[in-house]
């Protein structure tokens, strides 16, 4: 759990539309987190160009990841909010990194592997993504950083290239920490695999209600006699149960050990329980879409703010590199 008063750091590439995986996995995290410490929170577009979507895509996704922040509950009064190409500080602290860092600490990173087997064409954005990465989080004396169990390599490379620079040229950096959520570490798609949208198995969360319940339908379940006790070790139940109190879970475990059980009826029940969660937030959603210039202010003032914090950050690194020539 994290303690109150730290600056906690956390981003999310624009990759289109939001699922309930982004939401239970990180976001409801960020809003939480807001409440009791320093949150820091950024729109990763310049991540999203390893990818290389469309220029398009990536200005439309950018924006609609931005107005899916601030439905869902992020205050840009209590939290300091922008987009990553808003704080072109950080693209000048990854070359400074860059220099520190060996080529064996980059090929040790999965994350490279992983979505080049996946079919990601290779780039050398790609291949050193974990250095932008670590500029994200150094760049703001970031203390805690939440990730997934998955995610955890990032940030150990991240502390490995802080405490690098560190021992070269004094205590500059903050080194962070994870903050890594005991629950919901792994959220499963409609296939059983991580909710992800390259495998395209997700429960989008602003997407029209049809689509959204035809997704919930295609969620893979076993072949159990109705009759028959359903295993709890499947995906029905793991997304159901992220929209439950414990009793409420307690309650479905029963059920699952119950004859007569249908599961078309279970992802019905699931459906309506989505709907009747997201809608507040559906509906602040549309609203922020109609206003455009508002969502823009927003956006500008959380980069202000966070510029200010980066420039410091990058004076000391500065100085400290030789960067800064003036005597």
């Amino acid at each position: 759990m994290v303690k109150h008063n730290l600056r906690v750091l956390s981003g999310i590439q624009p990759s289109g539309s939001l699922h309930i995986g982004n939401y239970f996995g990180m976001m409801s995290r960020m809003i939480h987190y807001q409440k009791n410490n320093e949150l820091f929170c950024f729109i990763a577009n310049y991540h999203a160009l390893t990818s290389l979507p469309s220029s398009e895509e990536l200005s439309i996704n950018t924006f609609n990841a931005a107005c899916d922040f601030l439905s869902l509950g992020l205050d840009p009064e209590k939290s300091t909010f922008w987009i990553q190409s808003d704080v072109p500080e950080v693209t000048e602290l990854t070359w400074i990194l860059s220099s520190q860092v060996n080529l064996g600490l980059m090929d040790r990173s999965t994350s490279y592997k992983d979505k080049i087997a996946k079919g990601l064409k290779s780039n050398m954005g790609l291949y050193s993504y974990p250095v932008l990465m670590a500029a994200d989080i150094l760049l703001f004396d970031s203390e805690i950083v939440p990730v997934g169990k998955d995610q955890k390599q990032h940030l150990e490379i991240t502390r490995d290239i802080a405490n690098r620079f560190n021992n070269s040229f004094g205590d500059i950096f903050k080194i962070p920490e994870p903050d890594i959520e005991k629950e919901n570490q792994l959220i499963p798609g409609i296939d059983g695999k991580k909710m992800s949208k390259s495998y395209n198995n997700t429960i989008p969360i602003f997407d029209s209600d049809n689509k959204i319940r035809k997704k919930i339908m295609k969620i893979i379940t076993d072949t159990a006699d109705i009759n028959s006790p359903k295993n709890i070790d499947n995906p029905l139940f793991i997304v159901y149960s992220l929209f439950l109190d414990d009793e409420g879970k307690k309650t479905l475990k029963e059920r699952y050990n119950e004859p007569g059980l249908r599961y078309g009826d279970l992802k019905q029940e699931l459906f309506e329980r989505v709907m009747d969660y997201f809608a507040p937030f559906r509906e602040k959603r549309s609203e922020l879409i109609s206003k455009p210039d508002f969502v823009y202010d927003v956006l500008e003032e959380g980069a202000r703010k966070a510029r200010l914090i980066a420039n410091n950050v990058l004076d000391r690194v500065r100085s400290a590199s030789g960067i800064n020539y003036k005597l």
